[in-house]
């Protein structure tokens, strides 16, 4: 006698019932780019994507709420770069001034801001250098200035990106101190020096000028490394973890998944969504079903909110019933 599992598999309708893993259009985050000045304009490495300026920022977030989207991830592009970052530091700091401007268009859209100063700096690095090298404990300084400007100006959630070592506790005690502990802290707990971010530099004017970040991003061989990562920031009192990229770190999600509570975002980072669309445009696969078999794939691992720049497409494919 052997057990016949395809009696499960007959009809579209008892696959959907024992289906185990779900996609809901609410575990999805969008990331946006807003531009400080200039019109939007396109990102060439990354097909369907913009660097908005506000006006369309707020059209974005319009067809976002429609579709059902609740949260979007904002990442601000200055008119000026400096060494330290110092536009990053100012009332109208690029995601302050869009964040204001969401809310009072969109005050039930949760506004989450990527907090880190690779974008504000003109060396490219994630805060202040000393000899060439970041200095952890002087960034950690600046990025809780940051975040207090940030979230006066109506942010729901921070993402601190940089991977500073103690970089939650810090902006823990930051916020909890003036008044504001009642806001959670995404923190990018663990984030992979990946070749994935390629497309990002551009998206984002983020490349660095010189060296790379592997002195501060995780090396991508080391699992047991990755999980204590997002454990440490767990303690240090961070709300939700995730992990950075998320195609091939399938194996990490699962492992983070399996030792914490709290819970788990993914970030279906900028290669990754340009490899898919370099594939539809060659027609090389079913890109419908190729977007949705991944995502599932990523909350099949262990992901409970799926950060993505697929969000819109795969909204729309969900309420076309796919």
């Amino acid at each position: 006698m052997f057990k016949r599992f395809r009696r499960l598999r007959t009809t579209p309708t008892l696959r959907n019932l024992v289906r185990e893993t779900r996609l809901h259009t609410a575990d999805f985050i969008a990331p946006l780019f807003v531009r400080q000045e200039g019109k939007s304009a396109p990102i060439a490495s990354m097909p369907g994507v913009l660097q908005m300026d506000l006006e369309d920022l707020l059209k974005e977030c319009t067809l976002l709420q429609n579709l059902g989207i609740k949260a979007v991830l904002l990442f601000g592009l200055p008119s000026h770069k400096d060494s330290t970052g110092s536009s990053a530091l100012k009332d109208d700091h690029i995601v302050a001034t869009a964040t204001r401007a969401i809310k009072e268009n969109f005050p039930d859209l949760c506004v989450v801001a990527d907090l880190c100063f690779c974008e504000y700096t003109d060396h490219g690095h994630c805060g202040i250098l000393k000899n060439g090298v970041l200095d952890n404990d002087a960034t950690l300084e600046i990025l809780a200035k940051q975040a207090l400007i940030l979230v006066q100006s109506g942010v729901d959630m921070i993402a601190p990106s940089s991977m500073l070592d103690g970089m939650v506790a810090a902006l823990r005690q930051a916020l909890d101190s003036n008044g504001f502990s009642h806001l959670p802290i995404m923190s990018y707990s663990t984030k992979f020096a990946s070749s994935y971010y390629g497309p990002f530099r551009e998206a984002a004017n983020s490349a660095p000028s010189f060296g790379d970040r592997k002195a501060y991003q995780m090396d991508f061989s080391n699992r047991f490394e990755a999980i204590l990562e997002s454990l440490e920031d767990e303690v240090q009192g961070a709300d939700i973890l995730m992990v950075k990229p998320a195609l091939a770190y399938l194996d990490i999600i699962r492992d983070i998944k399996e030792r914490t509570l709290l819970p788990l975002a993914i970030y279906n980072v900028s290669g990754e969504y340009s490899m898919f669309k370099l594939a539809q445009a060659h027609n090389l696969m079913d890109y419908n079903n190729l977007v949705l078999e991944t995502m599932t794939a990523f909350k099949r691992a262990g992901a409970d909110m799926i950060i993505s720049y697929h969000a819109k497409e795969v909204a729309e494919l969900l309420q076309k019933g796919f």
